[in-house]
């Protein structure tokens, strides 16, 4: 549960909020080296400003398809290549560019609270195969269903916490 908790995080990371971000990036895949690798191996980034990133690409012949990955990301960025290094400016947000990055987060808060319950389905299962095998009792199934109940109300709490914290952050002009 924590690691579904620890992936909303990263993937909240890389919504914009109208500040330039260097984890804004990080989810931009590049194809490279004969595969899809990750902006963060082949390139270092920056956010030298409030509103400009910068990536400092480590091979020359990456330079373009870094740019393309970028200008592919759906992220809305028209990065500007200066030889190795590229300059994203990060473009003032809209209204409805705010409101599709708060559906977004809800879809990535709804995937986090669905890989949550199938921790909470694995564990109940396990408890059930534990009663069957004899190796414990009802009453013990019964309480250790509670505490795993318990235990996924507490991560979808944390799930909607951090659902609402960005969606204040992306809202915020």
């Amino acid at each position: 549960m924590e690691g579904a908790l620890e992936s909303l995080r990263r993937d909240f990371a890389g919504l914009r909020s109208g500040r330039a971000n260097a984890a804004l990036l990080e989810p931009v895949r590049v194809e490279a080296y004969g595969g899809e690798v990750p902006l963060t191996q082949v390139a270092t980034i920056a956010a030298p400003e409030a509103r400009m990133l910068t990536v400092q690409v480590w091979d020359r012949s990456l330079a373009g398809l870094v740019e393309k990955a970028i200008r592919d990301s759906g992220l809305g960025l028209n990065p500007a290549g200066e030889g190795q290094n590229i300059r994203v400016p990060i473009p003032q947000l809209t209204e409805e560019r705010r409101n599709d990055l708060a559906k977004a987060a809800g879809r990535y808060s709804e995937g986090a609270k669905i890989a949550v319950r199938g921790v909470r389905r694995d564990g109940m299962d396990k408890t059930k195969g534990f009663e069957k095998k004899g190796e414990i009792s009802e009453d013990d199934v019964k309480t250790w269903s509670d505490a795993i109940q318990k235990l996924t109300d507490q991560y979808v709490k944390k799930i909607d916490e951090a659902l609402s914290e960005k969606e204040r952050e992306i809202k915020q002009v």
